[in-house]
């Protein structure tokens, strides 16, 4: 019998969105279609793990119905992250001066500590700057919940980001553990793997999983979400969303903070500062880029290369003069002035990308950041001034 009726504690903000495919998953749950093992895939940032608990909070809640009700005691404890049965695994920085069982146990510490975190304060950015994966060791926390009898319904287990159990220095170590999870899940459990890099996941994983895209919401939606839900002011909400593609947890991160640029704007302006250096036939440009980056921590560039990416499609849009494809609108000007400057050609622009892809898989390797960002940058004049690379000139301003 359902818990009386009663207001709903929530730790959690509402989910945002995806009435759509809310209402598809539900139907698929009560008709005893939705599979045991899901993989929410879409952009980082979009409420793919909200969703995911949104997921798991249907599959214990004590109503008939194709949504939880919120109100009986399962929902309100699913709501405040209190649910025995719910168990909600992400990434998390490797604890310091840890390993073996003393690893294990320091990460599970580490992961209640966070918990304790989102119940105070689950409106956050999507993007860190401390580097973080999803280790072995709490492959190892997942398996010891997974053999333990749940104690109210079938556990629900959730592992966010999942894409992060390869890049570490167990390799596949974490993922191989999981899939044997995942291959002969004890009892009722069903598993919710989320992801933004799907590709990146062993492909034993994906195949035992069914993939559920989950798309951007609209830039409204967002913009409505930073006046509505963080109070911030028309304009820079109305900037944050335009910047967002869709992603709320991006667009936080572009916010300023205490008066310093959001963490995300601030690597859009290192990786225009990058793309200007490439653009200049100064052959120090690189290396002046390169030395304001630390000589470790080559993970830390990953997002950076993505906004090159973006950098370099709009410096060929402006090449173009399809000004309106510019994605980045509020440095149209200054993306002008540098086509002109430096006579781009938009025909060699496609040339540069490997060279962005080159790099990015170097910081994977965890190779030294200043020696990827002087390569970088020497590659991409090569793509973009070819005949310019042995005269002498000056960096553009």
């Amino acid at each position: 019998m359902a818990a009386p009726a009663g207001p709903a504690v929530s730790a959690l903000h509402p989910v945002l969105g995806h009435e759509e495919l809310r209402a598809s998953l539900g139907r698929a749950y009560r008709r005893g279609d939705l599979p045991g093992s899901v993989l929410l895939h879409g952009p980082r940032g979009i409420g793919k793990q909200r969703l995911a608990l949104w997921l798991a909070q249907l599959v214990v809640c004590q109503e008939d119905e194709s949504s939880p009700c919120g109100r009986c005691g399962p929902c309100r404890m699913a709501l405040s992250l209190e649910h025995p049965d719910i168990h909600w695994y992400f990434p998390l920085p490797r604890p310091k001066n840890a390993s073996g069982d003393r690893l294990v146990d320091a990460l599970e510490i580490a992961r209640h500590r966070e918990l304790a975190e989102i119940r105070a304060e689950p409106k956050r950015p999507s993007w860190s700057d401390e580097i973080q994966a999803l280790y072995l060791g709490t492959v190892t926390n997942i398996r010891a919940a997974a053999a333990k009898r749940p104690s109210m319904a079938g556990p629900v287990f959730i592992v966010g980001q999942a894409e992060l159990l390869v890049p570490q220095e167990a390799s596949q170590e974490a993922a191989n553990a999981l899939l044997k999870l995942l291959e002969e899940p004890p009892g009722d459990a069903r598993f919710i793997l989320t992801s933004s890099e799907p590709g990146m996941l062993l492909a034993t994983i994906r195949s035992r999983t069914v993939a559920v895209h989950v798309p951007p919401l609209r830039i409204d939606q967002v913009r409505t979400f930073l006046e509505e839900h963080l109070e911030v002011e028309p304009k820079v909400a109305d900037w944050a969303a335009t910047l967002s593609q869709g992603s709320p947890g991006r667009a936080m991160a572009f916010l300023p903070d205490e008066g310093e640029p959001g963490p995300l704007e601030g690597l859009r302006r290192r990786a225009f500062e990058t793309v200007v250096a490439a653009t200049s036939t100064d052959p120090s440009a690189g290396y002046e880029v390169a030395i304001t980056f630390p000589p470790s921590g080559a993970r830390k560039l990953i997002d950076l290369f993505g906004f090159v990416e973006e950098w370099l499609r709009d410096l060929a849009a402006a090449a173009a003069n399809a000004d309106d494809l510019v994605f980045n609108q509020d440095a149209l000007a200054r993306l002008k002035k540098h086509v002109a400057a430096a006579a781009i050609d938009p025909v060699r622009i496609p040339d540069a990308f490997p060279a962005v892809e080159r790099a990015r898989e170097l910081a994977r390797g965890n190779v030294n950041p200043q020696l990827v960002m002087s390569g970088l940058v020497r590659d991409l004049r090569r793509a973009l001034r070819p005949a310019a690379i042995a005269q002498p000139g000056a960096i553009l301003p």
